[in-house]
């Protein structure tokens, strides 16, 4: 499931694990979690687990069910992982963000599986960092980079009761609009 909070600072009450948190961040120890999850994404959650004191921006990239694809039009969609290695994926993502933006201080990947309605939030991805730009460059790199490289599929379940598997690397340009989550 990834790395979770609960399992980096243990059953504390919310408040000193914010605290711990802060301590953390002056130690300049890195905190960046990663999870695929059954259950609905919490915007609020993967704020809190990019926040830090020493941000001065956090960039989060939610990526929600739409009504249709190429005019056609969706009931759902469903998403499959292969977990261990999607996992290893974002851990991949997340150095090499601090390779190219080393002034980042939070990474947070969190990835929906299962039966997904319209709107639903199937994926965020959360960066944390002292300036606004390396934080909008390094949240649509790893946007980009874990649909390309992540062993994430989905199935689209179109209105006319018919369903499709496609990969969500469909498209191998980095702007490509054809296939989205």
């Amino acid at each position: 499931m990834g790395i979770s909070l609960e399992d980096q600072l243990g059953n504390q009450p919310k408040d000193q694990q914010k605290e711990q948190l802060k301590e953390q961040s002056k130690d300049q120890v890195l905190v960046d979690v990663f999870a695929l999850k059954f259950a609905p994404l919490s915007y609020d959650e993967v704020y809190r687990l990019a926040d830090d004191p020493a941000n001065g921006a956090i960039v989060i990239m939610s990526g929600t069910v739409r009504n249709q694809t190429a005019g056609r039009p969706v009931r759902s969609l469903e998403y499959q992982a292969y977990e261990p290695m999607a996992l290893n994926i974002f851990r991949q993502i997340s150095q090499e963000i601090r390779q190219q933006w080393p002034e980042i201080n939070r990474v947070v990947i969190h990835h929906r599986t299962g039966q997904l309605k319209i709107g639903e939030m199937s994926v965020l991805v959360a960066v944390g960092s002292p300036h606004r730009s390396e934080a909008f460059a390094a949240c649509q790199f790893a946007i980009d980079t874990l649909k390309h490289n992540a062993p994430i599929w989905k199935k689209e379940h179109w209105q006319d009761g018919s369903s499709e598997w496609v990969s969500i690397a469909a498209c191998e340009e980095p702007d490509c609009e054809g296939d989205r989550p």
